[in-house]
């Protein structure tokens, strides 16, 4: 068993030039270190999982 760490993967920039929240349909903005897509506008932080964004309203952290 091994002890490496592994680093979470990144989102391919093209993907986020292209992506919008679903609430605003504005841009987002890449949180590397919570790994979330950030909606200002919606006030949301979606997650992703494994690389990919989940874009999902009922999955967003709400933001204070």
């Amino acid at each position: 068993m091994s002890d490496t760490f592994h680093t979470p993967p990144s989102v391919d920039p093209r993907l986020l030039e292209v992506l919008v929240c679903p609430v605003t349909r504005g841009r987002l903005r890449y949180d590397r270190e919570r790994q979330e897509l950030v909606s200002e506008g919606a006030k949301l932080a979606y997650p992703i999982r494994e690389g990919v964004p989940i874009l999902l309203p009922e999955d967003a952290r709400p933001l204070d």
